[in-house]
């Protein structure tokens, strides 16, 4: 039983069974910190293991190969009196169909966090209330990734999860943390969940779907023709571009993908890369200098 089937009989179960569904990484820097007595930093670092890798976030099962891989990587800038600032790095992965391979599908740094936090301070989730902007930062991140990886099953699959992280953002709206509302950037949490939900930014999630199941998914089998629709669902970010040239969404793709998309163009079966090529540079400039390294 696989992810897919999964995601799509989950509906039609008359008894709900709960599991665990991220398999995660989080680690604390604390380099840049002047700070003596480091168990702190370990003491953090252990209870957000804990806390993401215990914590039930769906109700849906997920086999323990099929749990979500990611990581949460603090990188510490400063720490006084229980007041931690930092950045922080999310990824999460997606495995292929029939292969060993996972595909990066978030590669997203968020330089807006600051949090409190005690030593063995209890970590809480709670769908309708603010616990503490960690646990709200934890559990929205969690819930992107939950829903980035149900879209890439299913079309829209990810529906409820982005729901839930959106709960997160209006609840944490009433802290002082930045991050959280229209106004603290144009590159935040309010922002990403905003494009996520949106129907203005709908090609996103369509080529996140395309990309995967209708390309990675089928180059085992097929590899001309993962490749030809691996470059039908990049071309169909275009559209977007045109339509609305300043969205971050398309940078937070590439962002996960350059590297993938790089070494499948360049090794294997050859196909007619030149169209792609074009709109890779038009709507993705930023990566201009690796598109040239493509020798399809």
């Amino acid at each position: 039983m696989n992810r897919l089937f999964l995601l799509l009989t989950v509906l039609f179960l008359s008894e709900q069974i709960y599991s665990q569904e991220l398999n995660a990484q989080v680690i604390v820097n604390s380099d840049l910190v002047n700070q003596t007595n480091q168990q702190i930093f370990k003491t953090l670092e252990r209870s957000l293991n804990e806390f993401i890798n215990t914590q039930v976030w769906t109700n849906q099962e997920f086999l323990t190969q099929e749990k979500i891989t990611c990581s949460f990587v603090f990188n510490l800038s400063a720490y006084s009196n229980d007041q931690f600032e930092a950045t922080l790095q999310v990824q999460s992965q997606r495995p292929v169909f029939n292969t060993n391979y996972d595909s990066p599908v978030l590669n997203f740094l968020d330089k807006d966090i600051v949090f409190s936090y005690q030593e063995f301070q209890p970590l809480f989730f709670n769908t309708s209330s603010f616990e503490s902007n960690l646990v709200s930062l934890i559990s929205f991140y969690a819930y992107v990734i939950l829903g980035l990886d149900a879209d890439s099953f299913a079309p829209n699959g990810g529906n409820p999860y982005f729901e839930t992280a959106r709960q997160i953002v209006n609840l944490a709206q009433n802290t002082s943390r930045k991050g959280w509302k229209p106004s603290d950037g144009i590159r935040n949490r309010f922002w990403l969940i905003d494009g996520l939900r949106s129907n203005a930014f709908r090609e996103y999630r369509q080529v996140l779907y395309a990309y995967h199941r209708n390309g990675l998914d089928q180059m085992t089998t097929d590899p001309v023709a993962g490749k030809q629709a691996l470059m039908e669902s990049i071309q169909q970010l275009e559209p977007l571009y045109q339509r609305r040239p300043d969205t971050f969404l398309i940078q937070i793709f590439f962002d996960a993908k350059v590297e993938e998309i790089v070494n499948i163009f360049t090794e294997g079966p050859k196909v007619d890369f030149k169209k792609t090529e074009v709109v890779l540079k038009k709507i993705a400039p930023f990566f201009g200098a690796r598109w040239k390294q493509i020798k399809a």
